[in-house]
């Protein structure tokens, strides 16, 4: 004979829910350890650099500097004017404050990584050739010999 089915409804088996704190905790060492932090804020205007012709791989990225050399932004253009301006870490500053730039660079790194720090020299492609050697010249001085001409990717 047939079997008859009891007339209780039965509820469906619950969803469990102890492997989703894994979850949840696995996603967010994802998002911390693939996200990077912003160097600097900037001050100028985002440079538009020319076409590289050379690539050269950085080892290490905590040894770099970066000088940017472009007009201000719209916020700034009211104190500094059009014309492109320095700025070193957070600040806008004239060309004779570089080798100061450069050591306070180099007391912050460890003492073997000293000789390996590298300038990189973002420079706007509208910029005049006049304030870029000049700021070569204060890094000769201030003895930061390497210094390299980095490509900001397009956004």
């Amino acid at each position: 004979m047939a079997q008859f089915r009891s007339k209780e409804k039965k509820t469906p088996p619950a969803i469990s829910t102890q492997s989703l704190p894994d979850i949840i905790f696995m996603l967010i060492f994802f998002f911390m350890v693939s996200t990077t932090m912003r160097e600097s804020t900037l001050l100028v205007k985002k440079p538009h650099l020319p076409k590289a012709t050379e690539f050269v791989k950085l080892e290490k990225k905590s040894l770099v500097s970066n000088i940017y050399i472009a007009a201000p932004t719209l916020k700034y253009q009211n104190l500094f004017g059009t014309q492109p301006v320095i700025q070193l870490n957070e600040s806008i500053e004239d060309v004779s404050k570089i080798a100061q730039f450069v050591e306070t660079e180099k007391e912050s790194m460890p003492a073997n990584d000293r000789s390996q720090m590298t300038v990189s020299l973002k420079v706007d492609s509208k910029a005049k050739m006049g304030i870029v050697s000049d700021v070569k010249q204060e890094l000769r001085k201030a003895n930061a010999l390497k210094v390299s001409y980095s490509v900001v990717p397009k956004q």
